[in-house]
């Protein structure tokens, strides 16, 4: 998740910076630009206008490819079709130089914010203590705010049914993240064997995605079966926000009160979310241990 902010403002000095002065692009600017949600026809637009002032080689290939570049995109860029002319290379050489300066001193003053915000969250998540007053607190702080994937498209879900979930597990995760895009599958796959039987259990969807374009298509295409917050409402939701770790994916189980019973974290030890599945897959077969039971 922490991550996610050095990129927030890696994609902020390109769009400003970059585009500003039409620099010729990087294959590094254009992993950003295929991550910040653009089309590899729009990208080459964006070439076709302010060339491509870089090499392709294996590793930025892949780099590219997993961004989402098309064959078209990538056999451009190798073949040089949008390379940067010869008698404007030396200029171009020295404009890279100073932006990748100003990226350096950016990332560093990223850094030093990152580490605030850090300690300032683990205060936070240390201070919570959801309320009493109601007999199920997740569905409280979520109420009239989940959708579900339905027929090619967001609806609202019906989050009375929240009411009588005994377990429900945050799933903090984002498009953007591949670890995210790794596990997702095995936790769809999770969840449709297991939640027939056992309908006291539900996951719910908290998307980190940088657009709620990016949400709806990582939604779409991990064929989530379970609900989501919707992404308009994610940034007001603190109370859900402060289960989350320090990276994603995170997925945190909770009881209806609230307390946590099983974690991606240990501390800030990261254990991975297969952990909270081993750990549930223990008190649906009533064998969790007493460890589990008190959770963090």
């Amino acid at each position: 998740m922490r991550r996610g902010l050095a990129w927030v403002l890696d994609l902020l000095s390109f769009v400003f910076v970059s585009r500003a002065a039409q620099q010729p692009l990087t294959a590094r600017d254009v992993g950003l630009m295929l991550r910040a949600g653009y089309s590899s026809g729009a990208v080459l637009q964006e070439l076709s206008a302010r060339h491509f002032a870089d090499t392709l080689d294996a590793a930025k290939e892949t780099m590219l490819t997993q961004a989402g570049a098309s064959l078209t995109l990538i056999s451009s860029l190798k073949g040089g079709t949008y390379a940067v002319p010869p008698e404007q290379a030396a200029e171009v050489k020295e404009q890279i130089a100073a932006q990748a300066k100003r990226r350096a001193i950016e990332a560093e003053e990223s850094r030093k914010f990152d580490t605030l915000y850090q300690s300032q969250l683990a205060r936070e998540r240390a201070s919570v203590r959801p309320p009493a007053a109601t007999s199920n607190v997740i569905q409280s702080f979520v109420k009239g705010d989940l959708m579900s994937w339905h027929n090619g498209g967001l609806v609202r879900f019906d989050d009375e049914a929240l009411e009588k979930k005994k377990l429900i597990a945050l799933y903090f995760s984002a498009q953007w993240c591949p670890p995210c895009r790794k596990f997702t599958p095995q936790l769809v796959e999770y969840y449709n064997r297991v939640a027939p039987q056992h309908p006291e259990f539900e996951i719910i969807f908290v998307s980190f995605d940088r657009s709620q374009f990016a949400m709806e298509t990582y939604m779409r295409e991990a064929n989530m079966p379970w609900p989501a917050i919707d992404y308009q409402k994610v940034s007001g939701k603190d109370a859900i926000r402060k289960y989350a770790g320090e990276k994603i994916p995170c997925l945190v189980l909770v009881d209806a009160s609230g307390k946590v019973i099983s974690d991606s974290f240990a501390g800030k030890q990261y254990l991975g979310p297969a952990k909270v599945l081993s750990d549930l897959d223990a008190i649906f077969t009533g064998n969790s241990s007493s460890k589990v039971a008190q959770g963090r």
